[in-house]
Order: C-alpha cells, then structure tokens, then sequence
C-alpha cells in the first residue's frame, strides 16, 4: 500500500485530521531543507509537500513565487529535489512526501523517467497544478506504473462534470483549493463557505478531501478542519522559515509555526 494511502487510512482510524505543510525545496537555504522536513514531522506533520521550484508558478502568490525564485537562484532544480527526497528518507521512511508543482520540469525531464526516479527517491505523489484532468491520462499511466500517485485539485468553480470526473480519477487525496484565486491570499478565506463544498466534495470523493489556500494560522486550520480530512498551510510557512540564516534557525522556525496547528487541530476534535 502506499504511504499515503496508509497515512489517510490510520488518521481516519484514529479520528485525527491529517495536516500537511508546504515548503519550497531549496528556501530558504540548500542545506536547511531537510532539517525543515524532519522538524516538520517533529511538529505533527502526516503529509510533506514539497514544492518544485519553477521559474512561472501561476497558481501561487507573492510568497511562494519569491521563495521559488530564490531557490532556482541557488540551484534547486529538479535534480536537487529527489536528492532532498533521497536524504530525507534516511531517517524517515514512513511520512508521505507529495512533490507539488508544474508540468514543465516533468516533461523536460521526460515523465516516465521522472516517475522512476522520483519513486526511486522515495517520493508518493504528485500534484501538477497546471495539468487538466481531460488530459492527465498519459502522464497518470506512466506515474501509476511505477507506483507514483497523481494529485488532482478541486476549486470552488469546478463544474459537476469535472468534479466527477475527478472523482473518478482521484489519487491519494483530493485537494480542494478554498477559493479561486493564487496561494497567500489568507483575507479571502470564508470556512463557513467553504463547509458545504467541502462535504458535498468528500461524500462523493472515494479518497479523503485536503483543504487548502489561505490557511496561515491555528485559528484558520481549525475553522477549515471539520468538513475536511485534513489542512495544507504553506504560504504562511514559507514566510515564517524565509528569514532564517542556518538550517537549524531554519528547522526552529519551521516546528514553531506547526506545533500551534497541530495542537488546534486535535483540540478541535476532541
């Protein structure tokens, strides 16, 4: 079984919301990445995802577009990324790791090659923000066949067919993206809106259903919690860990920003 599959199966066991932290592989050094990983799972994590930095991230705001601009600037390519993975893994061979980002560094690399050796390095998933479902076949067979699992998003303005559509091909987990828009945008979350769409979404979706985007505290993780399976913050993470001048500074202020969420969220289901 796959790791994420295993994740989602023992929260739900345990009546526990998954939470799931992003960060930019490669931000805000090279070497503190993973230090700020296993500091992450220190601090609660069920779930990695980490960004694949990108020279055009469209579906990402001012945060997360700086963050992958410094990390390209340093060298973080795709290359990198698995390594990150690859090293990670020697120490934590349970924690899912979902790689998130666009479909241009996979088709350089050439999918079916990236799906070998992202499997290779331990990585579970993947989300591609820019790939459609009408057109995710090929690149879904190809992952699938070397054991990789293809994230699909959801969004407010998804129509009934696509939403179905979704569900029939959904992966690992769902992600329901809370409101259209670019990642950050925290003043545009609305939980109470957000509640319907995200119960409709996981009474039809056969995989467990993530909520994120403008998530950024304990208080904005525990409003979004009850209709979801989980919460994925990033943003606000990204920017809390942005100025740290040593991996270990780095990996500090990454397990200081998570605890909070974690304790919320199990507070709020208990």
């Amino acid at each position: 079984m796959n790791r994420l599959d295993s994740r989602f199966a023992a929260l739900k066991a345990a009546g526990r919301k998954a939470l799931v932290p992003f960060v930019t592989a490669g931000d805000p050094s090279l070497e503190a990445t993973v230090p700020v990983m296993r500091a992450l799972v220190a601090a609660g994590a069920d779930v990695i995802e980490l960004g694949v930095p990108f020279s055009d991230p469209m579906a990402d705001g001012p945060t997360i577009q700086r963050s992958s601009e410094r990390a390209l600037a340093r060298g973080a390519g795709l290359r990198f990324v698995l390594e990150v993975v690859s090293a990670f893994r020697q120490t934590d061979a349970d924690t899912p790791v979902v790689l998130m980002g666009y479909l241009n560094p996979v088709e350089i690399h050439g999918a079916q090659r990236f799906a070998r050796e992202a499997i290779d390095a331990g990585v579970d998933g993947v989300l591609l923000v820019d790939l459609p479902p009408e057109e995710a076949a090929e690149t879904r067979a190809l992952f699938n066949h070397a054991g990789l699992q293809l994230i699909a998003l959801a969004a407010p303005t998804t129509s009934p067919a696509r939403t179905a559509l979704l569900c029939q091909q959904a992966q690992g987990y769902l992600y329901y993206v809370s409101f259209a828009g670019v990642t950050g945008a925290s003043e545009r979350l609305d939980s109470a809106a957000a509640g319907p769409r995200l119960k409709a979404l996981r009474a039809a979706s056969p995989v467990p259903v993530v909520a994120g985007f403008g998530i950024k505290d304990a208080a904005s993780a525990a409003a979004m919690a009850p209709e979801a399976d989980g919460v994925v913050v990033g943003s606000a993470l990204v920017q809390a860990i942005a100025q740290a001048t040593s991996p270990a500074q780095a990996a500090e202020l990454a397990g200081n920003f998570l605890r909070p969420l974690r304790e919320a969220l199990d507070r709020g289901l208990g």
